[in-house]
């Protein structure tokens, strides 16, 4: 089916052909708006807060839940599950109400932005927070993590359907999107850095269990199990976590205004010429989209198995690798490998092309989350490990947001009556990722407690250990076999994106004659 559509497609070639005049030429430079330095840097700016919030709730919610606020493992992974499902029903609903927006002077997408980034720092440094009572604890976490995942909605949608706003360029939209990628894994290094290194430096003791004090004993001595952190208890930690998050919510705070005063909506672009259609058949016609449903398939695995990784990685480190005053400079060490990896991955799929660059990158992930399980615990050969891992991470970051305005670019060929879906794309996608992350981490927190994870224990149970190794080795593995498998079908390669392109640049100088004979013929009366 997709061969025959492409040589349908390619079939129509000859009507590209009045676009080689240099009339044409010329009107197509006067649609395709050309982004400044800057303005791609405010952009990607933008793309930071999401970044750091996530990477911080990724990497440390679970550790917090069941180590400093000391919730059983069965309700922190009913915290975990809520948060994400609820955090994935939002997405398209926001996005539909985005794609209603009227434009204001400031743009459709941007006053989103703006007035949800106050509540959403607030309810984000609350989730940090350990409330004085025991009993209403779960309900604590439930609604703020509920209330923050909602109002970062409002935030990220929009702000990734601003890709398609900036311009209509697919060289600028993709340059501005490695700029966004770049900032973004630098949000990652930031959040991992700020929340890491701060809760590091206080680090609660660990308890040292029945056996070991009975072991300790039949020694004929007390070993001292927190000679790493001596004059540190849990209320230190506690004030540390509240510490990170304020820091956090500021950096969220100038990001959303830089954002704001840096980037403009192109009102052309935001226009609608048609009514938007009722919210279920804009579901339909979306997810009706054959080469977006096998993208959004193939990255639901991929992102799935990062997530595995990503939410059970600090507990491997600390727990199994017996790297409890140390994991926070490991994770550190992936996200700045990331960093560095980016502008590599944006060289090559522009070299290799963008399907090409998943396959790559996934698979150059795989030996090292074998090895890390493998080889016998080693800080140095983690360290190293770990960084070798990062470039592959950093494909993870780049790609999925890279190829999404593709697959929209070719929806607008194949519908050019049906407009502003674009929010519900990237929402969906969104929708999907998160649902199965708040999947994953439930059913890996509730893993945890089925093995007997015992919160702040010096030690943990066999079943514990290899519970872990399954879940940030074998289970990823899997799954981006899978996700790849689901790619090989995905239609839009280099040649079919070239010929999108010509396509929607055809379809503007349609409708820009139209507007221009339009305005002649008004003039005349």
């Amino acid at each position: 089916m997709a061969k025959g559509e492409g040589a349908e497609q390619y079939s129509n070639a000859s009507l590209l052909n009045k676009s080689d005049s240099s009339d044409g030429i010329k009107l197509a430079r006067k649609h395709e708006h050309r982004l400044s330095v800057w303005n791609k840097i405010c952009y990607a700016i933008g793309g930071a807060p999401y970044q750091i919030t996530g990477c911080a709730l990724g990497f440390f919610l679970q550790l917090y839940l069941l180590d400093v606020a000391q919730l059983d493992p069965f309700y922190a992974s009913i915290i975990l599950f809520v948060g994400r499902a609820w955090d994935a029903v939002t997405d398209p609903t926001v996005g539909f109400l985005v794609s209603r927006s009227p434009w204001t002077r400031f743009g459709r997408m941007l006053p989103w932005i703006v007035f949800s980034t106050p509540l959403a720092v607030l309810s984000y440094f609350l989730i940090w927070y350990v409330p004085p009572f025991a009993n209403g604890k779960v309900f604590w976490y439930i609604i703020f993590y509920c209330l923050f995942q909602t109002l970062q909605t409002c935030f990220h949608v929009p702000y990734s359907a601003l890709t398609m706003f900036i311009s209509s360029d697919q060289k600028e939209r993709d340059s501005a999107t490695a700029y966004r990628m770049t900032v973004e894994v630098l949000g990652t290094v930031l959040g991992t850095a700020i929340q890491g290194q701060i809760v590091g430096m206080a680090n609660a003791p660990c308890l040292p269990g029945p056996g070991e004090i009975l072991a300790d004993l039949s020694n004929g001595s007390l070993s001292d199990h927190n000679a790493s952190a001596p004059g540190i208890s849990l209320q230190h930690t506690k004030n540390a976590y509240m510490i990170a998050s304020g820091v956090i919510c500021l950096i969220y705070i100038l990001c959303a205004v830089v954002l704001f005063f840096g980037v403009r909506e192109q009102k052309e672009l935001s226009q609608m010429r048609t009514q938007p259609l009722p919210f279920f058949q804009g579901i339909k016609l979306v997810m009706g989209h054959g080469p977006y449903a096998k993208l959004v398939m193939a990255f639901l695995f991929t992102s799935l198995a990062f997530m595995l990784l990503e939410g059970n990685f600090a507990l491997f480190c600390s727990s199994t690798l017996g790297f409890r005053n140390d994991f926070q400079n490991i994770l550190l060490v992936i996200m700045l490998s990331a960093t560095i990896a980016i502008p590599f991955w944006q060289w090559f799929l522009t070299r290799f092309g963008k399907k090409m660059a998943v396959y790559v990158g996934s698979m150059s992930v795989i030996p090292f989350l074998i090895l890390v399980v493998c080889i016998k615990s080693n800080l140095y050969v983690t360290y190293i490990v770990s960084f070798i891992a990062g470039v592959g991470v950093a494909s993870a970051f780049l790609l999925p947001w890279s190829m999404l305005p593709d697959v929209l670019d070719d929806f607008k060929v194949k519908n050019p009556d049906s407009t502003g879906h674009e929010a519900l794309f990237y929402s969906f996608y969104v929708f999907f990722t998160k649902f199965a992350s708040g999947v994953s981490l439930g059913v890996s927190t509730l893993s945890l407690d089925f093995a007997g994870y015992i919160s702040r224990g010096c030690s943990q149970p066999e079943e514990v250990a290899l519970t872990l190794k399954l879940l940030v080795s074998a289970a990823p593995v899997a799954l981006i076999f899978v996700g790849l498998a689901i790619l090989y079908f995905y239609p839009i390669d280099e040649k079919r994106r070239q010929y999108n392109h010509k396509m929607l640049q055809e379809m503007r100088d349609s409708e820009s004659d139209s507007e221009s004979e339009t305005t002649d013929i008004s003039n005349v009366i």
